[in-house]
C-alpha cells in the first residue's frame, strides 16, 4: 500500500522555473490485471483518474515539456490537453515497456534534448519532489529510491540511452543491474507504488 495518503495535487509549484531534461510518463500498457470496469488509468481516484493524478505530479515538478507515451487506451484530451505536454502514441505498446520507453526516447531526442526522466501513469502517488530531485542528479543513470527500495522517475543521459533493451516488458532496471557504475540512487518522499488491481485502487476510493 502507498505510503502516503494523499495525491499529489498540480498546484504544488516547482521552486525552480524549469527543469533540465524533459518528463516522460508512460501511459501505453494494457493494465490486464484491472478488472474494473475501465482501463487502470482512467479508474477514478478522488477527483481525478489514475492517470490524471500521475500527469498532475509531472508536470508540478517543472519541466517545460512533458512526452506522455499513449498506447492500449485511448486518453481523453481533457486530461492530456496541459501547456507543454506533447503526446507520443506506441503503436507496439503490446510488445512491451521496453518499446514504449523507446517511443519516448526518440520523442525527447526530436525536442533537442539529452536528458529523459521517466515515470509511469500508473504511479499516482510519486511526487512533484521526486521528479525534481532525480531531474537534478547529475548522473547517467539517477533512480528515485523509497525506504530504500529503488522505484521511479529514472533520469536517463543519451550516453546510456543506446544500452536499453528495446523488447520486451522490461525498463531500465536490467541496465542499472549490467552498469551499476552508472547509477547513483536518490531518496525520495511518497511511494512508487502501482495501480495494478482494483485492490491496489480500493483504499483510495
Amino acid at each position: 500500500m502507498p505510503n502516503v495518503a494523499v495525491v499529489p495535487d498540480v498546484a504544488d509549484v516547482p521552486d525552480v522555473a524549469v527543469l533540465p531534461g524533459v518528463g516522460v510518463l508512460l501511459a501505453a500498457g494494457a493494465g490486464s490485471r484491472f478488472t474494473g470496469p475501465t482501463h487502470k488509468l482512467l479508474a477514478p481516484l478522488g477527483d481525478r483518474t489514475v492517470v490524471e493524478a500521475s500527469l498532475a505530479s509531472v508536470l508540478a515538478a517543472g519541466f517545460s515539456t512533458v512526452v506522455v507515451v499513449t498506447g492500449a487506451v485511448t486518453i481523453p484530451l481533457s486530461i492530456l490537453d496541459h501547456p507543454g505536454v506533447v503526446v507520443a502514441h506506441n503503436s507496439d505498446w503490446a510488445q512491451g515497456q521496453a518499446t514504449s520507453i523507446a517511443v519516448g526516447l526518440r520523442a525527447v531526442r526530436d525536442l533537442g534534448s539529452r536528458v529523459a526522466v521517466i515515470g509511469l501513469g500508473d504511479q499516482p502517488f510519486v511526487t512533484p519532489s521526486a521528479w525534481r530531485a532525480v531531474a537534478r542528479t547529475e548522473s547517467p543513470i539517477a533512480v528515485a529510491t523509497y525506504d530504500g527500495e529503488r522505484g521511479n522517475p529514472v533520469r536517463l543521459t543519451d550516453d546510456v540511452w543506446s544500452l536499453l533493451p528495446t523488447t520486451g516488458d522490461v525498463g531500465a532496471r536490467a541496465l542499472m543491474r549490467l552498469r551499476p557504475e552508472l547509477v547513483r540512487e536518490v531518496a525520495c518522499e511518497g511511494s512508487a507504488a502501482d495501480i495494478d488491481t482494483q485492490e491496489d485502487l480500493a483504499p483510495w476510493t
